[in-house]
């Protein structure tokens, strides 16, 4: 009986192993993909073009162009716009400026056609920034450019004309809450003190919404309001009284992410690109440089091969791409900047099809997946269709948009694949991707391939490949990313 009573836990635990031995293995179920919001039928349809566009134009100008990084001979740290924050300017003395503000070689169209030369669907200019200063007649604030400064013209209005002109949809960023010139605007704490002393329902219904008013009211249709720092917005009615504004006076009006409340999309932060796609519509706001406002000691300009790999990154994770230029104080968009645009625009008058069409997968694969990717339509290279290198491309191979060379080896390298199988996989042009990039085969980095189902595979180079079922899109290899 005793022997029986020692072996009875050790029967049990037999069985247990047994038990769980025969029953298979539940694996952790997947992560389920981001369920979107409830659709909203109106939002939607304000959204239409939106999700059409993909790449818009940020313009950064004011005020804060004319010293350009420096105060008094000496640099100040920071983007540019923020210098009379960061120098801890006085409004007297930082609104003299307007004096000085004279852009006589601004140009409308010249902006508007760069954007749409650029493959860029819409344009965003600051109308007033964080320093208080309007680009606009308003009849609010005598702080404006026509009645501040000897230009005595409406930048808004000619933009609005432009762009009228040639097509292209036309937004207004909007500072709402920060306005260092006005006792009562958040920011100025070296003028006025505190902000949590501060009569801030005063200004806002004193100044920022009367001139989001005008805003929506003078420039034909504004096919968005872009907010920025929401500071002490949360409180009360502030963001609704807005988001009233736009509703009322343009219903098909967008509202980004920063207004204070919930807007038709998401903004991200600065130059922030998200690791998985994002459920609903998202824009990321980013600089060709690291300024916003144009600052004369910032020339660390991005390749075209960086901005088209941000771009196709972003969209494949359902974004849209809003690109920043900040002109000089004369109204010029710096050289380099345009030369750069001009670049992406040649790469997407023959990839912008296929750009546009890309869709977020469901769930993409995570790195060092060891999943063994679905097979994907092999993409073809059409060397002929390859716009040859330009300007700093021809100069620095490396950073080059296209390369025939590569093209018509990596169509060689396709074509002998095909020849060997009927379903080429990932993994083939994976192989010939590392031999023309040159990487180790250790180096992060993403493909995008047009299957029936779109997926993202992991891989070991920086080129990105869009297969299509036509034999026309040619390869690009864009420069390696830095940070964003």
């Amino acid at each position: 009986m005793k022997f029986i009573r020692a072996l009875a836990p050790a029967a049990l635990l037999a069985g247990l192993l047994g038990a769980m031995i025969s029953t298979p293995m539940r694996l952790p179920a997947a992560d389920p993909p981001p369920v979107p919001p409830p659709a909203d039928a109106a939002r939607e349809q304000r959204l239409a073009w939106f999700h059409e566009a993909k790449f818009g134009l940020f313009i950064h100008w004011g005020l804060y162009a004319i010293p350009a990084g420096e105060w008094k001979g000496r640099p100040v740290a920071g983007i540019g716009e923020w210098i009379m924050n960061r120098a801890q300017i006085p409004v007297r003395e930082y609104e003299l400026l307007a004096t000085r503000f004279n852009p006589v070689k601004f140009d409308a169209d010249t902006w508007v056609r760069l954007a749409q030369d650029a493959g860029m669907q819409y344009l965003v200019i600051t109308s007033k920034h964080h320093d208080g200063f309007a680009l606009f007649e308003s009849k609010v604030s005598p702080y404006n450019v026509v009645a501040a400064t000897p230009f005595h013209r409406d930048v808004l209005k000619e933009l609005s004309r432009a762009c009228e002109r040639r097509n292209l949809r036309l937004g207004f960023y909007y500072s709402q809450a920060q306005d260092w010139h006005e006792p009562n605007g958040a920011g100025n704490t070296w003028d006025f003190g505190p902000d949590d002393k501060k009569n801030f329902d005063q200004y806002l219904r004193a100044k920022a919404e009367p001139q989001v008013r005008e805003l929506l009211s003078n420039y034909g249709p504004v096919c968005l309001v872009w907010f920025d720092t929401p500071r002490m917005m949360d409180v009360g009615d502030r963001a609704r009284r807005f988001a009233d504004l736009v509703r009322t006076l343009q219903p098909d009006c967008l509202i980004d992410g920063r207004l204070g409340a919930e807007g038709d999309y998401k903004s991200t932060g600065d130059n922030a690109i998200p690791d998985q796609p994002m459920a609903g519509a998202w824009e990321t706001p980013a600089t060709i440089n690291h300024t916003w406002g144009f600052k004369q000691d910032d020339d660390d300009w991005k390749s075209p091969g960086e901005i088209i790999f941000k771009l196709t990154d972003i969209v494949s994770k359902g974004g849209n791409y809003l690109l920043n230029v900040g002109p000089t104080a004369e109204g010029v968009i710096p050289e380099r900047c345009v030369e750069i645009l001009r670049a992406v625009g040649r790469w997407l008058k023959v990839n912008a099809t296929a750009t546009r069409s890309m869709a977020p997968a469901a769930r993409p694969l995570a790195r060092n997946s060891a999943t063994t990717p679905p097979t994907c339509a092999m993409a073809q290279a059409s060397p002929s269709s390859s716009p040859a290198p330009t300007g700093a491309a021809r100069r620095n191979p490396g950073s080059s948009i296209s390369s025939s060379s590569s093209g018509r080896a990596m169509a060689s390298r396709c074509r002998t694949s095909r020849t060997r199988s009927s379903k080429p996989t990932c993994s083939r042009i994976r192989s010939a991707s590392r031999s023309l990039s040159g990487l180790p085969k250790t180096a992060p980095s993403w493909w995008r391939c047009r299957a029936p189902r779109p997926i993202l595979c992991p891989t070991s180079s920086w080129w990105r490949l869009t297969a299509t079922k036509s034999a026309a899109e040619p390869f690009v290899r864009a420069s390696r990313p830095g940070s964003p």
